[in-house]
């Protein structure tokens, strides 16, 4: 029981954060806030738990995104139609994928979904009579719950918290679950797993799918919400802000998705005068949480806790007379 407390708190966190922010920017900050902290929560299932790293996750984020934009803007299909084909094919696009490139590992599993990322960035660039080439798609029209408009920042803030929520609740019983514990099993060891009777490739290639349509989810919320889609926003660059939420937030931690999207979302708004050395900046943030926090900020947050309060514990030494 005891577990549902956080969501709980975090829930109504977020339901005043809704009534409480007036602001604009800061309401759309928050969204895109959501937004990362779904694809995060995919990879870390994928990373944190698997084991299995991915550098092209941004793909499944751009088909979610390009596949609703097609289909609404070209051929005025509704939005709520249009997301079941969105994150099939990014569920059949992953399963695909996933059958040839998680039977590697380690860097050549990592150089595998690179290559991948890479092809899918080629065709949202190239295909321009379908997505619009380097100029972009536009004309995605904004949600709508019959003659409820969405588009309107506060209410598309409670949209997609909602399902954030929501996700983090499904990938905490999927942790818990027989399918976690084989997970977690193939993270330590996938010979071991593999040993004692565990189906290694074929839960791997479930959470690939899983990370996937998460991925494919947000993409759709994120194209409905600006109506203008690119390629460069679902580039290499994406693929790499991605991996460095997870490693940052802490790896196999829920919590740890929440934190790192959002700590990834709002860095570029507080430097704005080192756009150019972006990459720079970001490895930067990312060998220091290596060094000081190898576990991410989560463990390192508990863990810093833990330390305050078994020194506030411990008795004063006596004073000499």
């Amino acid at each position: 029981m005891h577990r549902h407390i956080p969501y709980s708190l975090f829930t109504v966190l977020v339901a005043v954060a809704g009534l409480l922010v007036t602001n604009t920017y800061h309401l759309q900050v928050l969204i895109f806030i959501g937004i990362n902290t779904l694809l995060a929560l995919g990879l870390n299932l994928l990373m944190g738990y698997a084991g299995q790293i991915s550098l092209g996750h941004a793909a499944f984020y751009g088909l979610g995104a390009y596949t609703s934009g097609v289909l609404t803007a070209h051929w005025q299909l509704s939005p709520w139609l249009a997301l079941p084909a969105a994150l099939a094919l990014a569920a059949a696009v992953a399963y695909v994928v996933g059958l040839p490139t998680l039977r590697l590992s380690g860097y050549y599993l990592g150089m595998g979904t690179l290559g991948f990322g890479m092809i899918v960035f080629i065709l949202f660039r190239e295909w321009a009579s379908l997505t619009g080439g380097a100029s972009g798609l536009v004309g995605i029209p904004p949600l709508s719950l019959g003659p409820l408009p969405l588009y309107e920042p506060r209410a598309y803030f409670y949209l997609v918290w909602a399902i954030v929520l929501a996700a983090m609740v499904l990938s905490r019983r999927l942790i818990d679950s027989r399918v976690g514990r084989a997970l977690r099993a193939i993270h330590d060891s996938e010979n071991a797993a593999r040993a004692v009777g565990v189906n290694t490739h074929g839960y791997k290639l479930q959470i690939f799918v899983y990370s996937a349509v998460l991925a494919a989810l947000a993409g759709f919320l994120y194209a409905h919400f600006i109506s203008f889609i690119s390629p460069e926003s679902f580039g290499f660059m994406m693929s790499v802000k991605l991996v460095t939420m997870v490693v940052i937030g802490g790896m196999a931690s829920i919590w740890g998705a929440v934190f790192g999207a959002a700590l990834l979302t709002l860095l570029p708004e507080w430097l704005h005068a080192f756009a150019d050395f972006e990459m720079i900046v970001y490895g930067l943030i990312l060998i220091t949480v290596m060094i000081f926090m190898p576990q991410g900020l989560t463990r390192g947050l508990i863990d810093a806790y833990a330390r305050f309060k078994r020194q506030s514990a411990q008795p004063a030494p006596p004073v000499a007379p």
